[in-house]
């Protein structure tokens, strides 16, 4: 069974696929630079919180690891905004869905400016993070639904690269406002984001795969039920993939910020750099991460980067100056970050457009489990062995597990290919 990671993007036009499937993108600019600002605006307003974990913890009277699970109920929230508006998207459309999201998690991020307590800032995270998995899952599954499958893996990596560009913006932010302004109104600026969904509402069609379907069930209404979603194989390698995929990332970038603070004796303005250094090996590392796949194959590439991932986590957090460490930032961000460059491409293969937007969401629900446990492990190793250690063991262990899924022959669901797609 051919590797359905690059299986469209063996067939992109002109040498080396890039340049002709940029040229194809073009016409759909909308949709891909829709899905583009909704995960550049859902990074910036989680990010804002990761950069302010050790301000907002010492204001409401929280520890670090007391932060940690402040995140872990936003990945409570994720998972379940992933799976119920993943059903909402199936049901009545990827566009809507998608609009209702934007404006979901921008309203309970600038909420989360006026959190009076500890336990406030759980519970308006924990639906913060219905509207960021709901946003997610809906755009995805739009944007791969909507653009040529030969312009799918990188309109999928372009998709993704906008977490990095909205984790460059939080940080650049979090430098300027943080040191005069505090914590607060970092999140009150987190309202803008709601203008998205006018963009989406004037400028973005609906998924003619979504229209084909609805069109078809009201001129056969009385055809064949929707067929319901199973925990085949495809399902399972992709929740697992996910699942292990984001412990890993977590474990890399959730508790970086508060580590360059605190370990290293970093000022906000200072970790900056370290930050940007991150984003910015990302943000080339993805359409080189989509260019080796489509060249070398998608398992060969994760499996190599994976590796690169786990050489560079020491410098990453322990190297000797600032020149070493802003370095391995970038590296990890053009290595470890990378991958996540193929997840909507990989994802949209392994179910049917009947249930694709639920069985997408399932994964990346799981994928907050993998975020939320994280989440919780790293600092609670940290006060057992060192932050640093701590993240060291987390991310090489969820590497490990990465790469034994990834090895695996890939399955693809029979049926679950979109029009033009080459047969699994």
């Amino acid at each position: 069974m051919p590797d359905s990671i690059t299986q469209a993007s063996d067939h992109a036009s002109g040498p080396g696929g890039e340049p002709g499937a940029l040229r194809q993108l073009l016409p759909y600019w909308r949709v891909t630079l829709a899905a583009f600002l909704g995960w550049f605006l859902d990074a910036f307003d989680q990010v804002v919180l990761l950069l302010a974990l050790p301000d907002i913890g010492k204001s409401l009277g929280a520890s670090l690891t007391g932060m940690g699970l402040v995140i872990t109920a936003q990945s409570i929230g994720r998972l379940i905004g992933n799976t119920s508006w993943g059903w909402l998207a199936d049901r009545y459309g990827r566009k809507l869905t998608f609009m209702i999201g934007v404006i979901w998690f921008a309203v309970f991020s600038g909420v989360s400016g006026l959190a009076w307590s500890y336990t406030a800032m759980v519970v308006i995270q924990l639906l913060f993070g219905i509207g960021f998995g709901g946003e997610w899952t809906a755009s995805a599954s739009l944007l791969m639904e909507s653009v040529p499958p030969k312009t799918r893996p990188m309109a999928s990596a372009i998709m993704m690269s906008g977490y990095e560009f909205g984790f460059f913006a939080a940080a650049g932010a979090q430098a300027l406002i943080l040191p005069h302004y505090g914590w607060r109104v970092l999140f009150f600026i987190d309202i803008v984001p709601a203008l998205l969904a006018i963009f989406i509402r004037i400028g973005v069609p609906e998924s003619p795969v979504w229209l084909r379907m609805r069109e078809k069930s009201r001129q056969a209404p009385t055809a064949a039920p929707r067929p319901k979603f199973r925990f085949g194989p495809a399902a399972i390698q992709a929740l697992l993939f996910m699942l292990f995929l984001q412990f890993q990332n977590a474990a890399i970038y959730s508790f970086y910020p508060s580590f360059l603070r605190d370990v290293h004796g970093f000022t906000p303005a200072m970790v900056f750099p370290a930050v940007a250094a991150y984003c910015l090996g990302s943000i080339v590392g993805k359409p080189v991460c989509g260019w080796a796949a489509t060249r070398f194959g998608g398992r060969i590439t994760l499996v190599v980067y994976l590796v690169l991932t786990v050489l560079d986590i020491v410098p990453f957090l322990s190297g000797g100056s600032t020149g070493v460490l802003l370095a391995a930032a970038c590296g990890m961000g053009f290595f470890g970050n990378s991958v996540f460059a193929l997840v909507p491409h990989y994802l949209s293969q392994r179910f049917r457009s009947e249930n694709r937007s639920f069985g997408m969401g399932i994964s990346y629900a799981v994928a907050s489990l993998g975020q939320g446990v994280a989440s919780f492990v790293v600092p609670w190793g940290g006060g057992m062995i060192g932050l640093a250690r701590s993240i060291e063991l987390c991310v090489v262990g969820g590497s490990v597990l990465v790469a034994l899924v990834a090895a695996r022959q890939p399955a693809v669901l029979p049926g679950a290919h979109m029009e033009g797609d080459p047969e699994p």
